[in-house]
């Protein structure tokens, strides 16, 4: 097998093993043997746990922020109604990605453990993911206020970007834990972003 099959091998089996176990307890038997291969390729690929664990989260992120990029292009790379098309957005943004559930349970791993990971994967993870989707929308977020001078006021676009995301990523108001349905979603939505034009009115 080629290498970089090889390697794409022990990514998988390893998060797999990581989003279900958590950095800590996961055992470099356990991912070799979900990977299958053997111990020895697994330390010649990444040296130690540590540094799979790098490798794991900023690949599982990198593939999320390809997904989420999508969505914002898709919704904000032509505004036509810019509360309309926010509100849009940001159901797109909370619909849960089937395809990275694993992603999702690595995170909440990092978030329960974060003290004991190492700092490069959570800076590699950060680069990868969270950061650069939010590049992207501050990047979206400019251009709008840039071609519809009065609909918004970005004089930080990162600021605003990670404002308008938590807005639009707010808790569950029905406080009976579990899924929202998809009222509560619009609900939700539609009131962060209306917080959001408010904060950033131009």
């Amino acid at each position: 097998m080629a290498r970089a099959a090889k390697r794409q091998e022990v990514l998988a089996g390893a998060l797999t093993v990581f989003a279900r176990d958590g950095y800590a307890r996961a055992s470099i038997d356990v991912i070799a043997a979900e990977a299958g291969v053997s111990t020895r390729t697994l330390y010649n690929h990444f040296g130690d746990k540590a540094g799979l664990f790098r490798a794991v989260i900023q690949e599982s992120a990198t593939k999320v922020a390809a997904a989420q990029l999508a969505i914002v292009e898709q919704y904000l790379g032509e505004i036509t109604d810019l509360e309309a098309d926010l509100i849009e957005f940001g159901i797109a943004w909370r619909t849960p990605m089937p395809d990275y559930a694993e992603h999702s349970s690595l995170v909440r791993q990092v978030n329960a453990e974060a003290g004991h990971i190492p700092q490069e994967a959570i800076d590699a993870w950060q680069e990868a993911g969270p950061i650069a989707v939010r590049r992207a929308l501050a990047a979206r977020l400019t251009a709008i206020a840039e071609a519809e001078p009065g609909l918004l006021r970005i004089d930080d676009p990162m600021r605003a970007a990670l404002h308008f995301s938590l807005l639009i990523s707010g808790a569950n108001p029905s406080y009976r834990g579990g899924s929202m349905t998809p009222d509560e979603v619009t609900e939700a939505v539609t009131t962060g972003v209306h917080a959001f034009l408010h904060g950033y009115a131009g």
